[in-house]
């Protein structure tokens, strides 16, 4: 949905854009580990408003130019070998990581950053090489953003 705010000689259009998903849309599933950094695809999405994040590619694709916030909070099963980890890229690039490497019981992180995103930038998230991750039908694994304000 699109409001429109008139000012002389100036139209500003504000663009809602926010999203929230898990991992899986259905079931239990331990992911990886992969030899490589993998493209993590959130199928179980909460809220997709304004559609700017694509549940079939994992790719969220700014539609305006303006500050974002992203959140991700990522879960694997403890393992000697193996940690948990997840790297927050933009257009590629590697922005944060979450990663935690626990021998037992679960391993819990997080991050968050702002970003100023151009049109068509693309944010997305990796499972870092080597790691494990899970999610189930409690939604332990998420990726969340939204527009903070249009520049």
């Amino acid at each position: 949905m699109e409001m429109t705010i008139f000012f002389p000689a100036l139209l500003l259009i504000l663009k809602r854009v926010a999203f929230s998903a898990s991992l899986l849309a259905s079931g239990a599933e331990t992911v990886g580990p992969f030899n490589s950094h993998t493209t993590l695809v959130f199928r179980h999405v909460v809220s997709n408003i304004g559609n700017a994040y694509n549940p079939n590619t994992g790719f969220f694709t700014a539609p305006v130019r303006g500050a974002y916030h992203f959140e991700f909070y990522i879960y694997g099963p403890g393992h000697a070998s193996h940690p948990t980890g997840a790297v927050l890229t933009k257009n590629g690039a590697h922005i944060f990581i979450a990663y935690e490497h626990q021998p037992t019981h679960g391993a819990n992180a997080a991050n968050g950053v702002t970003l100023l995103l151009e049109v068509g930038d693309i944010i997305f998230l990796r499972q870092w090489q080597n790691s494990r991750i899970h999610d189930s039908q409690n939604r332990h694994t998420t990726f969340s953003g939204h527009l903070l304000f249009p520049m």
